[in-house]
């Protein structure tokens, strides 16, 4: 499957599907959360409706970062957590790199007071394009393809 490039600032996005990985350590990981139909996403200061992400601590995993990511963001807790594949991220000079989950959303409770996250909220597909940040071709395909990997 091929994924359309974004800009995000003056960096370059590129996703690389499962079972990519990055060469080193990732620096973000990021985790697309789903209960039946509907996508869980938190509203992060400066930035609006999202997904869970965050820097990979130097004690954890990328997996473990997208859990923690998600449970301080939106009080998730997660189950059926599956590898999507990973970002590279350039911006001309230096490359990072981002792992990507998702997950199945077994609870929702309180918002960890030290995040920068204001609120979480079910959406539906449809309303995703409209209140998303950053929507764009390749956030819209990743969505589709976190919810054809959790169905798998």
């Amino acid at each position: 499957m091929r994924f359309p490039c974004a800009k995000w600032d003056k960096r370059l996005l590129e996703f690389l599907p499962a079972p990519a990985r990055p060469p080193f350590r990732p620096y973000f990981a990021l985790m697309f959360l789903w209960k039946d139909d509907k996508v869980l996403l938190a509203h992060i200061k400066n930035r609006g409706w999202c997904v869970p992400s965050g820097r990979v601590e130097p004690d954890e995993s990328g997996m473990d970062a997208a859990r923690r990511e998600a449970r301080e963001e939106a009080g998730a807790e997660v189950s059926d957590v599956r590898y999507m594949g990973c970002y590279r991220i350039t911006d001309g000079r230096n490359i990072q790199w981002a792992e990507l989950f998702v997950g199945r959303v077994d609870a929702v409770g309180e918002i960890t007071a030290c995040t920068e996250s204001t609120e979480c909220r079910f959406f539906g597909c449809c309303d995703l394009p409209s209140i998303y940040h950053w929507w764009n071709p390749l956030i819209e395909k990743l969505f589709t393809y976190s919810k054809e990997v959790l169905m798998r």
